[in-house]
């Protein structure tokens, strides 16, 4: 078990860099998309950024596209909501899915539910 814990914490501490790597040998060695889990663990690692660059963004769920069912799920895996809120905040289109969130991190969940068929928007 504190292998696992240790494990846990070197995984929560990768920079994003380190994440994209992760994610690159988790796909061509092993043929496992990582997309979801990548963004999850992107979301603690910060970037600093020039004063012009705006850091910090709202990812915005504009129209769940055909297929509804597949972007409930994105919202739900990537978020952390329980089934219900995930389906609210689909139905409620344009809704906001996360907020404040860094830019690699804004762009890997628009991606994310981009596959499932969502329309997506970063402010």
């Amino acid at each position: 078990m504190a292998d696992l814990k240790q494990f846990a914490e070197q995984l929560v501490n990768l920079t994003v860099k380190e994440v994209n790597e992760l994610a690159t040998v988790l796909k061509e060695e092993y043929g496992i998309e990582p997309a979801a889990a990548a963004v999850v663990v992107a979301g603690g690692a910060g970037e600093a950024g020039g004063a012009a660059e705006q850091t910090e963004f709202t990812v915005v769920l504009k129209d769940a596209g055909a297929s509804k069912l597949a972007v409930v799920k994105a919202v739900k895996e990537l978020t952390g909501l329980g089934l219900k809120e995930a389906k609210d905040l689909v139905d409620g289109t344009p809704a906001n899915v996360k907020e404040g969130v860094s830019k690699d991190e804004a762009e890997g969940l628009k991606k994310a539910l981009e596959e499932a068929g969502a329309t997506v928007e970063l402010k």
